[in-house]
């Protein structure tokens, strides 16, 4: 049964989220034997083996890092029967949950029971860019406007990638446009402290530039290189950095990472903006401070003032 986020106990599960370089590894290390919690992760990427120098896979015990096979797609429905069961097994052995991450849709799935698109199926995709292409942009629209009033009304007849999707979608009883929209909701599954980490930009855009380097220096390229000659999945082949490290030299790939990091970070921070009651901390401080009044929070089960 869903719960919300005001809480008069301490919370089940406490889940940290931020943009990539924002921290968020190194304070789970610091608030994990604070909470006597399991780590889950929530980043689409570490649930890739094979690929510990580029994920930055933590250095302690994590769940749900490492466990897919490159070779294997990743869903969001996937994870997210992995992640409750996680979280599931935490609370049944009286640990808590610590859950990690900056994929914004991994984390929500994790946290929620987030009603999913149901799967396309065996070449429905293909089917439906076929139909765009034969129609055209503004026919294409029409027989989307025809089958999901409401999804139509929100996606432009060129934006071809979207209205395949909601035709798909509209062919499976789905719809971009669903009546209730479970995304932004401030229901979970359980008890939960939501936490985000906020570091400015610069300080953001810093990190970033630091950390590539330091996964040039740890052999990053020698690792991409080696995954990207097996079989990879179409997610597995879209994990940031890999083809760059896998195909470019070195310095060129560094730079490519660089900015593609940057990017996403930015698109990250908009998810920290919307994440239903959240509590935001200053992400730049030193991780066992942030840790400690995290964990003051988990034990009052209060909010902090002002947030």
């Amino acid at each position: 049964m869903a719960s919300s986020n005001r809480r008069t106990s301490a919370p089940d599960v406490v889940a940290l989220f931020g943009p990539t370089a924002s921290g968020k590894t190194a304070v789970a290390a610091c608030l994990a034997p604070l909470l006597d919690a399991r780590v889950i992760s929530a980043d689409s990427a570490a649930l890739y083996e094979g690929l510990p120098v580029l994920t930055a896979a933590p250095r302690y015990p994590t769940e749900l890092v490492g466990v897919v096979p490159l070779s294997e797609s990743v869903s969001v429905g996937s994870y997210q029967r992995l992640a409750h069961r996680a979280v599931d097994d935490a609370l049944a052995a009286g640990r808590r949950a610590l859950v990690v991450g900056g994929t914004g849709l991994y984390l929500r799935a994790a946290l929620s029971e987030l009603r999913l698109a149901p799967p396309p199926l065996p070449g429905e995709r293909e089917r439906w860019e076929q139909t765009y292409a034969e129609l055209g942009p503004e026919r294409a629209h029409l027989l989307l406007e025809e089958r999901d009033p409401a999804a139509a009304a929100r996606v432009h007849a060129n934006d071809r990638k979207r209205v395949v999707r909601a035709l798909e979608l509209s062919a499976n009883e789905g719809s971009l446009a669903p009546a209730r929209d479970d995304l932004w909701s401030r229901e979970f599954r359980r008890e939960t402290l939501l936490v985000a980490l906020d570091v400015p930009l610069d300080e953001l855009d810093r990190r970033i530039e630091a950390r590539t380097a330091q996964l040039a220096a740890h052999g990053v390229g020698e690792e991409a290189r080696r995954a990207w000659k097996g079989p990879l999945s179409a997610t597995a082949a879209k994990v940031l950095g890999l083809e760059a490290f896998a195909t470019l030299p070195e310095a060129e790939a560094v730079e490519a990472t660089v900015r593609a990091t940057k990017r996403l970070a930015r698109y990250q921070r908009k998810w920290l903006r919307r994440l239903p009651a959240a509590v935001t901390l200053d992400g730049a401080r030193p991780p066992e401070e942030i840790a400690d009044e995290i964990s003051a929070l988990a034990r009052s089960g209060e909010r902090l003032p002002g947030h």
